[in-house]
């Protein structure tokens, strides 16, 4: 039964294109949609009919209050749906697993722009290629691109004012002939444009122009006798030859085409995107599904506006299975992006059949792959935990396991990190960082305490869930001061563990010598993986907290030292001690920082030592 104040907005809703959110009892959004027509598709969710799907069902059941945007065509409904859904990963819409996380390649819009990776989009005028979703063809991609062409690897804006003003100097790639020197204006910004074009013909899988132009330029320095300068454009042109002999060769059509497939079994599903250029299989990228129902359509239509929402790499063609929910509205959108038509076709026969073919049975291999990883782990996980239980003497399985690390370096700059185990599986989600406020100096006792106290007594005041087991990275002593922590709380009762490192010993209270636990045991394999995961967590967060107190207390005293060259300096080098032991020359050389302010940085660095 529909409550009455949705009953009374279904009135109101109007006739017009747009988007439409659902909202329970917490006011979270929990579904977001799209209509041509809001009033009649938001009223079909609560018209009774037996054709609602289950998920549908269970939905409505949840859904307190509506509301609605309306926008101006049934495209613009479609990317603000795609934006509003990525921003709040409502419960009820398919999610892309690790969306957040998959790469692009970059072009800066500056007049010397720079290719760099990034996972943050920046509405600015780059140009982005992507996403990536394979680590291992991204790193191929980035070598081919770092070899054939001079790019530039500072993060500088670099302009004529800049160069003009002598701002930047020169640094070792140039001399290293990896860059060919924009910061002094030793190369046009018209010449450099040129490569950037050549950049964005060899993501798009278009190396002739550049093969042409490195064929000519080693055969010009050749004929001048430059033969140093002729071995650097041959090698160029022999990284093109390996990047492309990597790529399968499956096409005598040249059309410059995606394809893309969807398996699915119950909920979970693997999309599989095969960028066919020049005939060439240019990248697989696959994408995991969750929370799927039987509307496949819809599906794909997801895929699609997520894979394509960022990137400037679309192609002319895309193959697909069937027809995707609001083909022409995704087509009009495409057409937009690329600034070009953009055909779906359905192949049956022939070799673009074939392909989609190859893309559906990848697809179907991979999520084959993913339901037997995860089979595996729920199998495996219980009878590691059961284990982890019998070698704790512990009245319950530690289910749920939250681990904490103490790091400083020489008593300054103290952190402690806390990492979260959910069924023998990190929750990354639940991670914290903690900067220790009240211990000063060396005192990895203190902090401890501080750390642990901190935590569960927000998690008391917050009627929080509290853990099945907590573990230390320390022995005794770390253990001890936790315990105290946990006892001023009323908390004592929660089993706590200490995993020293030298011995790799485990500590429980109330006794003195560590519990004997075979090495092999899985659930002494499980504990160092937590321990460790919590140490590198804590390193982490403790080096980002160095540099950015070196970089807010050291080297600001130094006069031609501005928040560029600071930025420049601490990426460069980890710690002062590291640049105290460095020659002025060096520092020269990797930073273009001017002798006479390095010289200043290592005596400075030396005094902060002493």
């Amino acid at each position: 039964m529909v409550i009455a104040n949705i009953r009374e907005k279904l009135k109101t809703v109007p006739k017009l294109p747009g988007v439409y959110q659902f909202f329970n009892s917490n006011n979270d959004i929990i579904y977001i949609g799209k209509a041509k027509n809001l009033r009649n598709r938001v009223r079909t969710y609560f018209s009774g009919g037996s054709s609602q799907s289950p998920k549908n069902k269970t939905m409505v059941k949840n859904i307190i209050d509506l509301d609605w945007i309306v926008v101006r065509s049934e495209v613009e409904a479609l990317m603000t749906e795609a934006n509003l859904i990525k921003k709040y990963q409502p419960r009820y819409n398919i999610d892309l697993r690790d969306d957040k996380t998959y790469p692009y390649i970059r072009i800066t819009n500056e007049p010397y722009p720079q290719v760099l990776l990034t996972r943050t989009i920046v509405k600015d005028g780059s140009t982005y290629f992507g996403p990536f979703t394979e680590p291992r063809h991204l790193r191929l991609v980035l070598k081919a691109l770092h070899k054939v062409f001079p790019i530039r690897s500072c993060s500088y804006f670099i302009d004529e004012l800049v160069i003009k003003n002598k701002k930047i100097s020169l640094c070792l790639d140039y001399h290293i002939k990896k860059c060919e020197g924009p910061c002094e204006g030793l190369v046009s910004v018209e010449h450099y444009a040129s490569m950037i074009n050549r950049i964005k013909d060899f993501m798009k899988g278009k190396t002739d122009s550049t093969e042409n132009y490195l064929l000519k330029k080693m055969r010009d320095s050749s004929k001048k006798q430059r033969y140093e300068e002729s071995a650097i454009y041959r090698d160029q042109l022999n990284a093109i030859e390996n990047f492309k002999s990597r790529q399968s060769s499956v096409a005598t059509d040249f059309t410059e085409r995606d394809v893309i497939t969807v398996s699915q079994k119950d909920k979970l599903g693997v999309a599989v995107v095969l960028r066919i250029r020049n005939g060439r299989i240019f990248s697989r990228e696959k994408i995991r599904l969750k929370r799927l129902d039987d509307d496949k359509e819809s599906t794909l239509k997801t895929v699609i506006t997520n894979f394509y929402m960022h990137s400037d790499f679309i192609p002319a063609e895309i193959s697909l299975q069937y027809e995707p929910q609001g083909e022409h509205e995704l087509l009009q959108w495409l057409k937009y992006k690329r600034r070009k038509t953009v055909k779906f076709i359905y192949p049956v026969r022939g070799e673009k059949a074939k392909e989609l073919r190859i893309t559906l049975q990848n697809s179907k291999l991979q999520l084959g792959e993913w339901i037997l990883n995860n089979e595996k782990r729920k199998n495996l996980a219980p009878k590691t935990l059961n284990q982890l239980k019998l070698d704790l003497n512990l009245e319950l399985i530690p289910k749920r396991i939250e681990a904490f690390d103490v790091s400083h370096l020489g008593g300054s700059a103290t952190v402690a990190s806390l990492v979260v185990f959910v069924n023998g599986i990190a929750r990354k989600k639940d991670y914290r960082k903690y900067n220790i406020k009240e211990v000063k100096g060396i005192d990895d006792f203190a902090a401890m305490r501080e750390v642990v106290y901190r935590r569960y007594k927000r998690l008391s005041d917050e009627s929080s869930i509290l853990p099945d087991l907590i573990l230390v990275d320390g022995g005794k002593g770390q253990l001890s001061m936790a315990i105290s922590a946990l006892r001023k709380l009323g908390l004592d009762y929660i089993p706590i563990v200490g995993l020293a490192k030298r011995l790799e010993e485990v500590y429980v209270h109330g006794k003195t010598d560590p519990l004997f636990i075979p090495k092999h045991s899985v659930g002494l394999i499980l504990l160092k993986r937590i321990r460790d995961e919590a140490h590198r967590f804590a390193i982490s967060f403790q080096r980002l907290k160095r540099k950015k107190n070196i970089s807010s207390s050291i080297f600001e005293k130094i006069k031609g030292i501005g928040i560029k060259r600071r930025t420049l300096l601490l990426s460069s080098y980890d710690s002062v001690k590291e640049i105290a032991n460095l020659k002025p020359q060096e520092i020269k050389e990797k930073t273009g920082i001017p002798l006479d302010i390095a010289i200043n940085i290592i005596k400075l660095a030396k005094e902060n030592l002493e």
